[in-house]
């Protein structure tokens, strides 16, 4: 029984502080329902792989606390990588044709992608096709959520959050940053109807994308 529950509670581990930032032993035994004694040891197994970090927080008195965060190869490992071939050849179209020309053969991609979300995210309401994007993004290696900000009726004032808690490519934008950029034109431009900002942004150093998205 053991051996089957290990792997998943410190996948639980890695899941819970990549969409909360960072956490203590005591959160996360209460939030996964797991003694801390049980809790303590997976930390120490998960920071000796190299997974996670911890950070000592000095309280006023006493001993510190300890909480901890994912580590870069922690972070990597959530999702699998999908993007190390992808920005090779990028990386080898840059040597060839140059930069400027790699930013508009990118630009091009999300064109395509903007136009592929439309046609599969149909033609519902607001909620059932930010709904939609979210799944797509699921299946694209995303870890990524959405929930209403109102419970408004009015088309034109409805208002969502889609909050991406990892970057299936974040080694391509941090060789190609301007592949964020076109990510927030491509949500605008499969949500034709709709006003899309960004929130929150990995790259600068925030924990997750956010996107807060509304009617015209």
């Amino acid at each position: 029984m053991a051996t089957t529950q290990e792997p998943s509670t410190k996948q639980d581990i890695l899941n819970y502080l990549l969409k909360q930032s960072q956490a203590s032993a005591q959160e996360l035994a209460g939030a996964l329902n797991v003694s801390p004694q049980a809790i303590r040891r997976h930390l120490k197994d998960l920071e000796s792989d190299g997974l996670i970090e911890h950070e000592a927080i000095q309280a006023s008195m006493g001993r510190p606390n300890f909480v901890y965060h994912l580590s870069r190869e922690g972070r990597d490992r959530l999702p699998d990588r999908y993007d190390e071939f992808a920005l090779s050849l990028l990386n080898t179209l840059a040597e060839t044709v140059g930069h400027d020309q790699v930013g508009t053969i990118l630009r091009k991609q999300w064109e395509r992608k903007a136009e592929e979300y439309r046609e599969r995210l149909g033609t519902g309401s607001i909620a059932e096709r930010v709904a939609n994007l979210v799944k797509l993004r699921q299946a694209e290696g995303y870890m990524a959520e959405w929930y209403a900000v109102d419970d408004s009726e009015s088309a034109a004032n409805s208002k969502f959050i889609v909050t991406e808690y990892n970057c299936a490519i974040s080694h391509i934008a941090e060789s190609f940053p301007s592949v964020c950029g076109h990510e927030l034109e491509m949500f605008a431009a499969a949500l034709q109807d709709c006003i899309v900002e960004r929130t929150h942004w990995l790259v600068n150093g925030e924990h997750r994308c956010g996107y807060l998205i509304q009617g015209k």
